[in-house]
């Protein structure tokens, strides 16, 4: 397999035909786009040639192309929020981007539909380069996103077409001959991470050309599933909150709400307890309309006193205390209690 980097793109603009810059890259470079090939473009430059920008705040941007919220946290320049997006994946700020968008720096939205996106760029890209609307050619559009459980950024498959984007080997066998229950490798997604290797963010070298990719990998048909097919939501997604979040939705404060804005959003970096138990007991008195508290906050601990007029109620702020403390990694212990308030003690 080789894969060659497509230097000599220039900037991209609204209404530039992207398919006649890529191919005459190509042929800048000596080459010429084959049947058997595949081309990995960056998101960005479609978005660009599309005109997908976005004239307010870029927190605006995000909110409109946001279907929900898996998490959010807080920095030093506002909140980062993890979404799945109008386009599909699950990524951070909706892939609302702010970084090499061109002179004007305007923030560039993802395409809706990347896999329409990318059908459309195959079509143009064949009819240019004068090939069968049938031959053996992917197009993959690609971005970047972080991964649960692992560091650092890799690009993956965000559109595709004329490519099957998933090898499913469920039902072989392995080569020791034992069944294969649930592999399935995301080739799209390794299509673009191996493009990523020679294409350079930092470079703008936004495309490559991926030439030698086993014959099977090509999809027999223009119907074929897309990358949005990749995208695990729904009841096969065992991860569609953040820990954090589901304790505090489970206490009536969904992530992304105005709630959740009103009670705190934790930071990124490390918060003084007073901070923390401050939102331990927002959150505990969220939706107790009786409750009241008073804390008290040393250097390693806090007293939280809960007082409620109705017993019931009382026993619903403690436990909803207890609650809110673990999604601040803090643990509620009860100290005393009488019929009309509680001591809790948080460390």
């Amino acid at each position: 397999m080789e894969v060659h980097a497509l230097a000599g793109v220039p900037e991209v603009v609204a209404g530039d035909d992207l398919a006649g810059l890529l191919l005459a890259a190509l042929a800048a470079a000596g080459r010429r786009l084959e049947d058997g090939d595949c081309l990995v473009v960056s998101s960005k430059v479609v978005s660009k040639a599309r005109g997908l920008t976005w004239d307010g705040e870029r927190a605006g941007a995000v909110d409109a192309h946001t279907r929900r919220v898996v998490a959010e946290r807080g920095s030093a320049s506002g909140v980062t929020r993890v979404v799945e997006s109008v386009s599909g994946p699950v990524m951070a700020a909706a892939g609302v981007d702010a970084s090499n968008t061109g002179p004007s720096g305007a923030v560039l939205l993802l395409p809706e539909d990347p896999d329409a996106e990318a059908a459309g760029l195959r079509a143009a890209l064949l009819a240019a380069a004068g090939l069968d609307p049938g031959s053996r050619c992917g197009v993959v559009l690609s971005d970047t996103a972080g991964r649960p459980w692992r560091a650092g950024l890799t690009d993956f498959a965000l559109g595709a077409a004329g490519l099957v984007v998933l090898d499913d080997l469920r039902g072989g066998v392995d080569h020791d001959g034992r069944p294969l229950a649930v592999t399935a490798r995301a080739v799209a997604d390794e299509v673009a991470a191996a493009a990523d290797l020679v294409k350079g963010k930092a470079d703008g070298v936004p495309a490559a050309l991926v030439r030698g990719l086993p014959a099977e990998w090509f999809a027999p048909s223009p119907a074929a599933a897309g990358a949005r097919s990749l995208v695990r939501t729904g009841a096969g997604d065992w991860f569609a909150t953040g820990h954090v979040e589901a304790l505090r939705a489970a206490l009536g404060v969904a992530p992304g709400s105005a709630e959740s804005a009103a009670v705190g959003i934790r930071s990124v970096a490390p918060e003084p307890l007073a901070e923390r138990v401050a939102r331990v007991v927002a959150l505990a008195l969220h939706d107790v309309e009786d409750g009241s508290a008073d804390v008290s906050v040393g250097a390693d601990a806090a007293e939280v006193v809960l007082a409620a007029e109705d017993p019931y109620d009382l026993g619903r702020l403690v436990v909803r205390a207890e609650v809110a403390a673990a999604s601040e990694d803090l643990v509620a212990e009860l100290a005393s209690r009488t019929p009309t308030s509680a001591t809790l003690r948080l460390t």
